[in-house]
């Protein structure tokens, strides 16, 4: 390597040498950006986080595979032990090329600063960790992923913290009756899984702030290229970086974005304790005292992922900031082709309904459009491509579908860039009570779809495949 930087240097001052007694003295190089604050979009997905590397002038952050790091003198190790200095002291707590990916993402949702972890589950356990212990209690909107419906009564239970649903969001009254003087904090999603019934998030915000509680949204299906939940009104952001982040579901893998918006300080004296954020150490004072706007962040590293333990790989990091550079087209792409899909779907014989906010038909399509925005054609919101279709003849007319399929795979998983299916009532929802899923929505014949990146022509005629299958099942309603 070190031959390798000598003859880049010698070609440098050659060219240098040239330059100068063709044309006179060059002008010095602009100093490339390192702060990408008030670029756009698109070109944050890709650059914000990145960092120059001195030693090889590698243009793509590498993968630092190290479980620690060296001190610069004995003070130094002081202060990084009593959280005067950020500097990363083990790779449980931080790691240079899971801090990009950290930096990028926090960029485009908006927020102050972000925490990469090793899976969404364990984001949505860290983020409400934080806030919450034995004996607090969460109200979270009804309609939600399966998966966190089971993480909340099950293990969230087993600690000592209650989670209760609201099912009618708009109502004031339900919300009054669920929070009480120990909730601690509000929970959502932007786009709920699997049903596609979008939130309304604003609503929502008005709730959590009239009760001095934080909003926690699960922006997974969502992602900062199709709504950022800090605009509003909410206060966390969680993800599972699996899916629509990291893009291609070869790396398993979560984060937590702090908005740096919500007063600790207030809730404490309006009642509502956050001691992890708000006391304070002798000779530090507390996280806010130190962190300000990232104090909640800054919190969740120390008080929760470093101490559990659900540290991100760094090369599946590295593959979550390369999966964000690409993000928005990525996006554009999903929801082009889920509305073109769900608008054929509902057209078709052997369907009975689709759930799909973007498609104009939808009860939901206003409030999809409001806050997703139309797509460019003006044919749909831009509500992602995670949503239900419900086949005639029940679980039979649902086996038939899925046995039919030849392009879609069928796996659980969403956000990549194949096409999958699943039925919700025997897989993510098979533990719920009868009535639950009813409430909920799911019933023997709804699929789950996950639309990639495929063509759409391909992908109809796939599912064109599987209804046919519908169409010959007698209609029994049964599993055997």
């Amino acid at each position: 390597m070190a031959d390798c930087t000598k003859a880049h240097e010698t070609r440098a001052q050659g060219a240098a040498a040239h330059d100068s007694l063709e044309h006179g003295a060059a002008p010095a190089a602009a100093t490339p950006h390192t702060d990408w604050s008030g670029f756009g979009f698109e070109t944050r997905q890709v650059h914000a986080g990145e960092y120059p590397d001195l030693n090889t002038g590698l243009r793509v952050p590498p993968i630092a595979l190290s479980a620690g790091y060296v001190f610069d003198d004995f003070d130094d190790q002081v202060d990084r032990f009593a959280g005067r200095s950020i500097d990363p002291i083990y790779s449980r707590q931080g790691n240079p090329t899971n801090s990009v990916a950290e930096a990028r993402l926090a960029s485009l949702e908006g927020g102050s600063s972000a925490v990469a972890v090793s899976s969404g589950q364990a984001a949505i356990s860290s983020a409400l960790f934080a806030i919450a212990q034995g004996g607090d209690h969460i109200v979270s909107t009804a309609s939600i992923y399966g998966g966190t419906r089971i993480l909340f009564g099950r293990s969230f239970k087993r600690f000592g913290i209650e989670v209760d649903y609201v099912w009618d969001a708009a109502d004031d009254a339900e919300w009054d009756r669920a929070i009480r003087p120990n909730t601690k904090a509000i929970y959502t999603e932007t786009i709920p899984n699997p049903r596609n019934d979008v939130t309304d998030l604003s609503r929502i915000a008005e709730v959590a702030a009239r009760h001095n509680l934080p909003l926690v949204v699960d922006n997974t299906v969502g992602t900062p290229a199709l709504i950022r939940p800090f605009e509003h009104g909410a206060n966390i952001v969680v993800h599972s970086t699996t899916k629509f982040l990291t893009g291609h579901g070869a790396a398993v893998g979560g984060a937590i974005v702090d908005g740096g918006n919500f007063d600790w300080e207030a809730a404490e004296r309006a009642g509502r304790s956050y001691p992890l954020i708000t006391d304070v150490k002798p000779g530090l004072g507390s996280m806010v005292d130190r962190f300000g706007p990232g104090a909640y962040a800054r919190a969740t590293r120390e008080g929760v992922v470093n101490d559990i333990g659900p540290a991100l790989s760094p090369f599946n990091g590295f593959l979550l900031h390369q999966g964000l550079e690409t993000l928005s087209l990525r996006m554009e792409r999903h929801v082009a082709s889920s509305l073109e899909i769900a608008a054929w779907l509902e057209q078709q014989p052997e369907v009975e309904s689709v759930d799909y906010a973007g498609l104009p038909s939808s009860p939901l399509f206003e409030l999809a459009a409001r806050d997703y925005g139309l797509t460019a054609d003006g044919a749909g919101a831009r509500t992602g491509s995670v949503f239900g279709v419900t086949v005639r003849g029940g679980i039979a007319g649902a086996r038939a579908f899925v046995n039919g399929l030849r392009v879609f795979s069928r796996m659980t998983g969403i956000g990549d860039t194949r096409s999958m299916i699943i039925h919700p009532l025997t897989s993510t929802h098979a533990t719920f009570a009868p009535e639950i899923n009813e409430r909920l929505g799911i019933t023997p014949g709804l699929l789950r779809l996950s639309i990639g990146l495929e063509s759409a022509g391909d992908l109809i005629a796939d599912l064109r495949a599987g209804l046919d299958g519908v169409a010959a099942v007698d209609g029994v309603d049964g599993v055997g």
